[in-house]
Protein backbone atom coordinates (compact mmCIF):
# COMPACT_ATOMS: atom_id res chain seq x y z
CA UNK A 1 0.00 0.00 0.00
CA UNK A 2 1.39 3.41 -1.00
CA UNK A 3 1.93 5.71 2.00
CA UNK A 4 0.05 9.00 2.17
CA UNK A 5 2.33 11.98 1.60
CA UNK A 6 1.88 15.68 2.32
CA UNK A 7 4.13 18.25 0.67
CA UNK A 8 4.54 21.31 2.91
CA UNK A 9 5.49 24.50 1.05
CA UNK A 10 5.92 27.82 2.91
CA UNK A 11 5.78 30.92 0.72
CA UNK A 12 5.72 34.70 0.89
CA UNK A 13 4.79 36.68 -2.25
CA UNK A 14 6.03 33.82 -4.44
CA UNK A 15 2.79 32.72 -6.12
CA UNK A 16 4.25 32.71 -9.64
CA UNK A 17 7.13 30.43 -8.70
CA UNK A 18 4.75 28.27 -6.64
CA UNK A 19 2.50 27.67 -9.65
CA UNK A 20 5.48 26.65 -11.76
CA UNK A 21 6.64 24.38 -8.92
CA UNK A 22 3.26 22.63 -8.77
CA UNK A 23 3.47 22.00 -12.52
CA UNK A 24 6.95 20.51 -12.06
CA UNK A 25 5.69 18.31 -9.23
CA UNK A 26 2.93 17.00 -11.52
CA UNK A 27 5.54 16.16 -14.18
CA UNK A 28 8.50 14.88 -12.15
CA UNK A 29 7.11 12.99 -9.16
CA UNK A 30 6.44 9.27 -9.68
CA UNK A 31 2.80 8.58 -10.54
CA UNK A 32 2.08 6.29 -7.59
CA UNK A 33 3.60 8.77 -5.14
CA UNK A 34 1.79 11.74 -6.70
CA UNK A 35 -1.58 9.96 -6.53
CA UNK A 36 -1.15 9.59 -2.74
CA UNK A 37 0.10 13.14 -2.15
CA UNK A 38 -1.60 16.29 -0.85
CA UNK A 39 -0.30 19.87 -0.70
CA UNK A 40 -0.27 22.14 2.33
CA UNK A 41 0.84 25.67 1.43
CA UNK A 42 1.63 28.01 4.32
CA UNK A 43 1.02 31.59 3.19
CA UNK A 44 3.24 33.70 5.43
CA UNK A 45 0.83 36.69 5.31
CA UNK A 46 1.66 37.63 1.72
CA UNK A 47 0.97 41.19 0.61
CA UNK A 48 0.19 39.93 -2.93
CA UNK A 49 -3.14 38.25 -3.65
CA UNK A 50 -3.43 34.81 -5.19
CA UNK A 51 -4.97 35.13 -8.66
CA UNK A 52 -4.97 31.44 -9.51
CA UNK A 53 -3.42 28.23 -8.31
CA UNK A 54 -2.11 25.72 -10.82
CA UNK A 55 -4.04 22.41 -10.91
CA UNK A 56 -2.44 19.73 -8.78
CA UNK A 57 -2.31 16.15 -10.03
CA UNK A 58 -2.47 14.59 -6.58
CA UNK A 59 -5.12 14.78 -3.89
CA UNK A 60 -6.37 17.88 -2.06
CA UNK A 61 -4.64 21.25 -1.70
CA UNK A 62 -4.88 23.42 1.42
CA UNK A 63 -3.62 26.95 1.96
CA UNK A 64 -2.90 27.85 5.58
CA UNK A 65 -3.14 31.64 5.96
CA UNK A 66 -1.18 33.25 8.81
CA UNK A 67 -2.22 36.38 10.68
CA UNK A 68 1.23 37.97 10.35
CA UNK A 69 4.54 37.44 8.62
CA UNK A 70 6.69 35.21 10.80
CA UNK A 71 9.52 34.27 8.47
CA UNK A 72 10.37 31.09 6.59
CA UNK A 73 11.46 28.92 9.52
CA UNK A 74 8.48 29.69 11.71
CA UNK A 75 6.09 29.18 8.80
CA UNK A 76 7.56 25.68 8.46
CA UNK A 77 7.11 25.04 12.20
CA UNK A 78 3.46 26.10 12.03
CA UNK A 79 2.86 24.03 8.89
CA UNK A 80 4.37 20.92 10.48
CA UNK A 81 2.31 21.43 13.64
CA UNK A 82 -0.89 21.87 11.61
CA UNK A 83 -0.21 18.68 9.65
CA UNK A 84 0.68 16.74 12.81
CA UNK A 85 -2.65 17.66 14.42
CA UNK A 86 -5.06 18.15 11.53
CA UNK A 87 -3.94 16.12 8.48
CA UNK A 88 -3.84 12.33 8.23
CA UNK A 89 -0.65 11.22 6.50
CA UNK A 90 2.29 8.85 6.74
CA UNK A 91 5.11 11.15 5.63
CA UNK A 92 5.68 14.88 5.16
CA UNK A 93 7.94 16.44 2.53
CA UNK A 94 9.17 19.98 3.27
CA UNK A 95 10.34 22.07 0.31
CA UNK A 96 10.68 25.73 -0.69
CA UNK A 97 8.32 27.42 -3.13
CA UNK A 98 10.96 28.95 -5.40
CA UNK A 99 11.89 25.72 -7.21
CA UNK A 100 15.47 25.52 -5.91
CA UNK A 101 14.36 22.29 -4.25
CA UNK A 102 13.91 20.24 -7.43
CA UNK A 103 10.67 18.17 -7.48
CA UNK A 104 12.46 15.28 -9.21
CA UNK A 105 14.52 14.81 -6.03
CA UNK A 106 11.34 13.90 -4.15
CA UNK A 107 11.67 10.48 -5.77
CA UNK A 108 15.16 10.11 -4.25
CA UNK A 109 13.87 11.11 -0.81
CA UNK A 110 11.02 8.61 -1.07
CA UNK A 111 13.40 5.82 -2.13
CA UNK A 112 15.78 6.59 0.76
CA UNK A 113 12.86 6.65 3.19
CA UNK A 114 11.83 3.17 2.14
CA UNK A 115 15.30 1.94 3.14
CA UNK A 116 15.31 3.92 6.40
CA UNK A 117 11.63 4.31 7.33
CA UNK A 118 12.33 5.58 10.86
CA UNK A 119 14.69 8.41 9.88
CA UNK A 120 14.27 11.94 8.58
CA UNK A 121 15.75 12.14 5.09
CA UNK A 122 17.43 15.39 4.04
CA UNK A 123 18.46 16.50 0.56
CA UNK A 124 22.20 17.17 0.85
CA UNK A 125 23.32 19.98 -1.44
CA UNK A 126 26.28 18.88 -3.57
CA UNK A 127 26.18 21.84 -5.98
CA UNK A 128 24.73 25.32 -5.63
CA UNK A 129 23.53 27.68 -8.36
CA UNK A 130 24.00 31.01 -6.53
CA UNK A 131 26.58 33.67 -7.33
CA UNK A 132 30.23 33.35 -6.33
CA UNK A 133 29.78 36.04 -3.64
CA UNK A 134 26.89 34.19 -2.03
CA UNK A 135 28.74 30.86 -2.13
CA UNK A 136 31.87 32.50 -0.67
CA UNK A 137 30.04 33.93 2.34
CA UNK A 138 28.02 30.73 2.70
CA UNK A 139 31.32 28.84 2.93
CA UNK A 140 32.47 31.22 5.67
CA UNK A 141 29.20 30.62 7.50
CA UNK A 142 29.64 26.84 7.36
CA UNK A 143 33.22 27.17 8.66
CA UNK A 144 32.16 29.37 11.59
CA UNK A 145 29.22 27.07 12.32
CA UNK A 146 31.54 24.07 12.53
CA UNK A 147 34.01 25.87 14.79
CA UNK A 148 31.32 27.12 17.17
CA UNK A 149 29.14 24.02 17.31
CA UNK A 150 31.35 21.12 16.25
CA UNK A 151 28.67 20.15 13.71
CA UNK A 152 28.71 20.07 9.92
CA UNK A 153 25.56 21.26 8.16
CA UNK A 154 25.22 20.50 4.45
CA UNK A 155 21.44 20.55 4.10
CA UNK A 156 18.54 22.97 4.33
CA UNK A 157 14.77 22.60 4.64
CA UNK A 158 14.21 20.08 1.80
CA UNK A 159 13.46 16.85 3.64
CA UNK A 160 11.09 13.93 4.18
CA UNK A 161 9.73 13.30 7.68
CA UNK A 162 7.97 10.06 8.71
CA UNK A 163 4.86 10.42 10.87
CA UNK A 164 6.50 9.12 14.05
CA UNK A 165 9.35 11.61 13.77
CA UNK A 166 6.89 14.37 12.88
CA UNK A 167 5.22 13.91 16.25
CA UNK A 168 8.64 14.16 17.91
CA UNK A 169 9.68 17.17 15.85
CA UNK A 170 6.68 19.44 16.49
CA UNK A 171 7.49 19.23 20.20
CA UNK A 172 11.04 20.51 19.64
CA UNK A 173 11.05 24.20 20.53
CA UNK A 174 14.21 24.90 18.51
CA UNK A 175 12.49 24.43 15.13
CA UNK A 176 10.73 27.74 15.82
CA UNK A 177 14.05 29.47 15.10
CA UNK A 178 15.69 27.06 12.68
CA UNK A 179 14.26 23.86 11.22
CA UNK A 180 17.45 21.88 10.34
CA UNK A 181 19.25 23.18 13.44
CA UNK A 182 16.35 22.03 15.60
CA UNK A 183 16.62 18.51 14.19
CA UNK A 184 20.35 18.44 14.91
CA UNK A 185 19.72 19.67 18.46
CA UNK A 186 16.90 17.18 19.08
CA UNK A 187 19.10 14.19 18.11
CA UNK A 188 16.27 12.74 16.04
CA UNK A 189 17.96 10.25 13.67
CA UNK A 190 18.42 11.51 10.13
CA UNK A 191 20.45 10.89 7.02
CA UNK A 192 21.03 12.74 3.77
CA UNK A 193 20.93 11.92 0.06
CA UNK A 194 23.02 13.95 -2.42
CA UNK A 195 21.10 16.35 -4.67
CA UNK A 196 21.91 19.39 -6.79
CA UNK A 197 20.42 22.74 -5.85
CA UNK A 198 18.05 23.89 -8.60
CA UNK A 199 17.45 27.35 -10.03
CA UNK A 200 14.69 29.72 -8.98
CA UNK A 201 11.67 29.28 -11.28
CA UNK A 202 10.44 32.89 -11.17
CA UNK A 203 11.00 36.18 -9.38
CA UNK A 204 14.04 37.20 -7.37
CA UNK A 205 15.55 35.56 -4.33
CA UNK A 206 14.75 37.22 -1.00
CA UNK A 207 18.02 35.92 0.48
CA UNK A 208 20.59 38.72 0.69
CA UNK A 209 23.67 39.30 2.81
CA UNK A 210 21.67 40.47 5.82
CA UNK A 211 19.27 37.52 5.50
CA UNK A 212 22.22 35.13 5.28
CA UNK A 213 23.74 36.57 8.46
CA UNK A 214 20.42 36.34 10.30
CA UNK A 215 19.93 32.78 9.06
CA UNK A 216 23.41 31.82 10.25
CA UNK A 217 22.91 33.41 13.65
CA UNK A 218 19.53 31.70 14.10
CA UNK A 219 21.11 28.32 13.29
CA UNK A 220 23.94 28.89 15.76
CA UNK A 221 21.47 30.13 18.41
CA UNK A 222 19.71 26.76 18.34
CA UNK A 223 22.96 25.16 19.55
CA UNK A 224 23.85 28.05 21.86
CA UNK A 225 24.59 25.77 24.84
CA UNK A 226 27.32 23.93 22.94
CA UNK A 227 28.51 27.20 21.41
CA UNK A 228 28.79 28.88 24.83
CA UNK A 229 30.86 26.05 26.27
CA UNK A 230 33.17 25.97 23.25
CA UNK A 231 33.66 29.75 23.50
CA UNK A 232 34.47 29.36 27.21
CA UNK A 233 37.02 26.64 26.46
CA UNK A 234 38.54 28.84 23.74
CA UNK A 235 38.72 31.77 26.19
CA UNK A 236 40.44 29.61 28.77
CA UNK A 237 42.96 28.49 26.15
CA UNK A 238 43.61 32.08 25.10
CA UNK A 239 43.94 33.07 28.75
CA UNK A 240 46.59 30.43 29.30
CA UNK A 241 48.44 31.64 26.21
CA UNK A 242 48.19 35.27 27.36
CA UNK A 243 49.45 34.38 30.83
CA UNK A 244 52.40 32.61 29.25
CA UNK A 245 53.19 35.77 27.22
CA UNK A 246 52.93 37.87 30.39
CA UNK A 247 55.35 35.49 32.13
CA UNK A 248 57.81 35.82 29.22
CA UNK A 249 57.52 39.62 29.28
CA UNK A 250 58.13 39.76 33.02
CA UNK A 251 61.09 37.41 32.65
CA UNK A 252 62.61 39.68 29.98
CA UNK A 253 62.09 42.66 32.24
CA UNK A 254 63.69 40.80 35.16
CA UNK A 255 66.86 40.15 33.12
CA UNK A 256 66.81 43.80 31.98
CA UNK A 257 66.17 42.93 28.32
CA UNK A 258 62.98 45.01 27.80
CA UNK A 259 62.38 48.66 26.90
CA UNK A 260 61.29 50.91 29.79
CA UNK A 261 57.51 50.87 30.25
CA UNK A 262 56.98 48.33 27.47
CA UNK A 263 56.71 45.29 29.71
CA UNK A 264 54.21 46.75 32.16
CA UNK A 265 52.02 48.22 29.39
CA UNK A 266 51.84 44.95 27.43
CA UNK A 267 51.30 42.86 30.56
CA UNK A 268 48.48 45.11 31.79
CA UNK A 269 46.75 45.09 28.38
CA UNK A 270 46.94 41.32 28.08
CA UNK A 271 45.68 40.85 31.63
CA UNK A 272 42.65 43.09 30.95
CA UNK A 273 41.84 41.21 27.73
CA UNK A 274 42.14 37.86 29.51
CA UNK A 275 39.82 38.89 32.35
CA UNK A 276 37.24 40.42 30.03
CA UNK A 277 37.06 37.47 27.63
CA UNK A 278 36.88 34.94 30.45
CA UNK A 279 34.17 36.81 32.38
CA UNK A 280 32.07 37.40 29.24
CA UNK A 281 32.31 33.72 28.29
CA UNK A 282 31.43 32.64 31.82
CA UNK A 283 28.47 35.04 31.85
CA UNK A 284 27.26 33.59 28.52
CA UNK A 285 27.41 30.05 29.90
CA UNK A 286 25.37 31.00 32.97
CA UNK A 287 22.80 32.79 30.77
CA UNK A 288 22.38 29.61 28.73
CA UNK A 289 22.00 27.50 31.87
CA UNK A 290 19.39 29.92 33.21
CA UNK A 291 17.52 29.80 29.89
CA UNK A 292 17.28 26.01 30.10
CA UNK A 293 15.27 26.30 33.33
CA UNK A 294 12.56 28.42 31.69
CA UNK A 295 9.42 27.14 30.01
CA UNK A 296 9.98 26.93 26.25
CA UNK A 297 7.74 27.56 23.25
CA UNK A 298 6.32 24.29 21.89
CA UNK A 299 5.05 24.77 18.30
CA UNK A 300 2.37 22.07 18.34
CA UNK A 301 0.75 23.56 21.46
CA UNK A 302 0.56 27.17 20.22
CA UNK A 303 0.47 27.06 16.41
CA UNK A 304 -3.29 27.76 16.24
CA UNK A 305 -2.76 31.28 17.59
CA UNK A 306 -1.03 32.26 14.33
CA UNK A 307 -3.45 30.73 11.79
CA UNK A 308 -6.13 33.03 10.40
CA UNK A 309 -7.90 30.47 8.22
CA UNK A 310 -7.42 27.37 6.09
CA UNK A 311 -8.60 27.26 2.48
CA UNK A 312 -9.46 23.96 0.83
CA UNK A 313 -8.66 24.34 -2.86
CA UNK A 314 -9.67 22.49 -6.01
CA UNK A 315 -8.72 23.25 -9.61
CA UNK A 316 -11.35 25.99 -10.00
CA UNK A 317 -12.34 27.45 -6.63
CA UNK A 318 -11.60 27.46 -2.91
CA UNK A 319 -13.77 27.00 0.15
CA UNK A 320 -12.73 28.48 3.45
CA UNK A 321 -13.24 26.97 6.87
CA UNK A 322 -11.97 27.98 10.27
CA UNK A 323 -9.92 25.85 12.57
Amino acid sequence: MTPKYVILIPQYNDWEALNLLIERINEDVAADTLAATSLVIVDDCSSQDLERLAPFGGQKVQIVRLYRNLGHQRAIAIGLSYIAKEVACDKVIVMDADGEDAPKDINALVAASKKSPDRIIFAQRTKRQESFTFRFFYGIYKFIFRQLTGKVITFGNFSLIPQRRLQNLVRVSEIWNNFPGGIIKSRIPYEAVPTERGKRLAGESKMNFVSLVLHGLSTISVLIDVTAVRILIFSIGMSVAALFVIFVVLFLKWINNASPGWASTLSSALLIVVLQSFLISLFLVFMVLQYRTQQQFIPVLQYRDFIEKVEDMDSSQSSVHGL
